[in-house]
C-alpha cells in the first residue's frame, strides 16, 4: 500500500487514469458475472422444457438482485476513488476490503438462494459498512455524511444477514428491501433523522476518473460475453449451426462495442467535465451504465442458449435473453447520448421498436434466426452512426447537466 496516511481531503485534482489496484478489482467482476451468466441457467429454467408458469420471471428477478449488489458494491467504491485520492492509504484499503469482498459474493453466487446464501450477504455487509467506517478513520471533511452512511448500511445489514437464515422467498424480500433502501437513502442524501441529509449534486469528484471508471466496467461486461461465448462453443462442439450462431455473436458484441464508443463512449470524460454539476451527471451515468450491463448480461446468457440450441424451437425465456439484452442495451446507450449531447438519434428508437416488434415472430424460428437478426439491427444502427460522423467535425460534448 501506499505509505500516505493523516486527513483524507476531496480529491483537488483531476486524475483520468485509474490505478493498478483499480484494474486488479476490476478482474474480480469479471469472474463474479461470468457467475452471473452461469446461474442464469438454474433461476431462469431455460433448459429446452423447463420453463413452466412465472418461473422464468421469478428466477430472472434473483438473478437480478445478485447483479445489482454486485455493482452496488462497484459502484461506491468508484465513487470513493474519485472523490478522495485513490494512491491513499485508507482508499487502497477500501478498495482491498471490495476485492476480497466481492470474490467471496462471486463464490457464492451460484447458491446464494441456498447453502451460500450467508456467505454472499456477510461480504456485501462487509465491503459497504467498512467503506464509510474506514473513510471516518482517516478523516474527511465530511464526517457526518459517512457517519449517516455508516448508521444506513449498519441497518439495511441486519436485513442483509436476517435474510441469509431464512428460507428462499423471505430471503429475497429482505434482501430486495435492504437494496432498495441503500438505492433510496443515496437518491437522497443518506437521511437520518437528528443528522440531516447532503445533495449529492454538491459533491466534489474527480470527473475524468469516475467516467474512465465506468467505461472500464462497461468493458469488462462485453468481456464476459466474449468469454461465455468462447466456453459455450468450445463445450458444445463445432457443428455448422453452432459455428455460424458463434460468429454472429462475435459479431453482435463487436457492433455493441462500436456503438457504445461512437462518439458518446469517446467524450464521457469531457462531458462530466463541462458539467455545471459533475456529480449529477455522474450518479446519472451510473444508472445508464447498470441499464446498458444488465442489457451485456442477457445478451450473453443469449449467446449460450443460441450456441447451444441454435435450431430448436426456442422457449419464450429464450428470446426474451437474444432480443431483449440488446434491446436493454440500446435503451441504456440512448440514455447515455443524451447525458453527453442533450438529445436522442432516431435509430436508437427506430432498432428498438424493430427488435421489440420482431419478438412474436422469433417464438417460432429458430435461435440462430434470431441472433442474425440482431446482428442486421445494430448493423444499422452502427452504420446511421458512422454517416452521421461523416457528415461534420466531431461533435463536441452538450451536457444538459
Amino acid at each position: 500500500m501506499a505509505s500516505q496516511a493523516g486527513r483524507l481531503p476531496p480529491v483537488t485534482q483531476d486524475p483520468s487514469r485509474a490505478t493498478f489496484l483499480e484494474l486488479f478489482f476490476d478482474l474480480v467482476f469479471v469472474f463474479a458475472l461470468t457467475r452471473i451468466s452461469a446461474r442464469a441457467f438454474e433461476d431462469l429454467a431455460l433448459e429446452p422444457g423447463g420453463a413452466v408458469g412465472w418461473s422464468p420471471v421469478t428466477g430472472g428477478a434473483k438473478t437480478l438482485l445478485l447483479l445489482l449488489a454486485l455493482w452496488a458494491v462497484w459502484q461506491n467504491t468508484a465513487w470513493s476513488t474519485s472523490r478522495y485520492d485513490p494512491h491513499h492509504s485508507g482508499l487502497q484499503l477500501i478498495v482491498i476490503t471490495a476485492l476480497v469482498a466481492s470474490m467471496v459474493m462471486g463464490v457464492a453466487i451460484p447458491r446464494a438462494f441456498t447453502t451460500t446464501g450467508l456467505a454472499f450477504a456477510t461480504a456485501y455487509v462487509a465491503a459497504q459498512l467498512s467503506r464509510p467506517l474506514i473513510l471516518l478513520t482517516v478523516g474527511t471533511p465530511e464526517r457526518q455524511l459517512k457517519a449517516r452512511m455508516a448508521i444506513t448500511y449498519a441497518a439495511t445489514g441486519v436485513l442483509w444477514i436476517t435474510g441469509a437464515l431464512l428460507p428462499t422467498t423471505l430471503r429475497v424480500w429482505l434482501w430486495s428491501l435492504a437494496l432498495g433502501l441503500e438505492y433510496l437513502a443515496g437518491r437522497f442524501g443518506f437521511p437520518v433523522p437528528g443528522l440531516g441529509r447532503s445533495a449529492v449534486s454538491r459533491w466534489d469528484i474527480a470527473g475524468r476518473h469516475l467516467a474512465e471508471r465506468y467505461q472500464q466496467f462497461f468493458l469488462i461486461a462485453l468481456g464476459e460475453t466474449i468469454l461465455v461465448a468462447g466456453f459455450s462453443y468450445s463445450d458444445s462442439g463445432y457443428e455448422p449451426a453452432r459455428t455460424s450462431t458463434f460468429a454472429l455473436a462475435l459479431a453482435i458484441t463487436i457492433l455493441l462495442w462500436r456503438i457504445y464508443v461512437q462518439r458518446a463512449g469517446q467524450i464521457l470524460a469531457e462531458a462530466v467535465a463541462a458539467a455545471r454539476r459533475p456529480a449529477s451527471i455522474g450518479r446519472s451515468a451510473a444508472d445508464t451504465h447498470l441499464v446498458m450491463v444488465i442489457g451485456l448480461t442477457a445478451t450473453a446468457v443469449g449467446y449460450e442458449l443460441a450456441i447451444q440450441h441454435p435450431m430448436d424451437h426456442p422457449e419464450a425465456a429464450w428470446i426474451a435473453m437474444i432480443i431483449g439484452g440488446p434491446v436493454l442495451f440500446l435503451l441504456g446507450r440512448a440514455r447515455f447520448e443524451y447525458e453527453v449531447f442533450n438529445r436522442v438519434s432516431p435509430s436508437r428508437w427506430v432498432a428498438v421498436l424493430v427488435l421489440v416488434a420482431s419478438v412474436p415472430l422469433m417464438l417460432h424460428h429458430p435461435p440462430l434466426l434470431a441472433e442474425a437478426l440482431v446482428v442486421v439491427v445494430l448493423g444499422a444502427v452502427a452504420l446511421a452512426d458512422a454517416r452521421r460522423a461523416r457528415k461534420g467535425p466531431p461533435e463536441a460534448a452538450a451536457t444538459p447537466f
